[in-house]
């Protein structure tokens, strides 16, 4: 039997032993546990107003402006191979750091 299970089960043992008014004030607050997760997962799952601005408002696709359109283009060709292979990289963060603390 999963562990859950089994604390669900030992749980709902316990309500039940409780006298009647006290198993029916356990019952209302997971009633009320149950609808403020569900507030909480709704409102989790909205945008928040300043990201609702920048979606389309029928596709609900990200809006873009020209410098992160450019930026992820440049990122397009670079993974594609279009622009050569002069750039700087790195094997890992800890070099990349060194090579921004020797440019300063």
């Amino acid at each position: 039997m999963p562990v859950a299970k089994h604390v669900y089960n030992d749980l709902f043992k316990i309500i039940n032993s409780l006298p009647e008014d006290y198993t029916s004030q356990v019952i209302d607050f997971v009633s009320y546990l149950k609808k403020k997760a569900e507030k909480e997962a709704d409102i989790l799952s909205e945008d928040c107003p300043i990201c609702a601005k920048l979606r389309d408002p029928i596709t609900g696709e990200p809006l873009y402006n020209a410098e992160t359109k450019a930026g992820i283009k440049e990122v397009d060709d670079m993974l594609a191979g279009k622009i050569p292979n002069t750039l700087k990289s790195f094997n890992n963060l800890e070099e990349m750091l060194a090579d921004l603390d020797a440019d300063d």
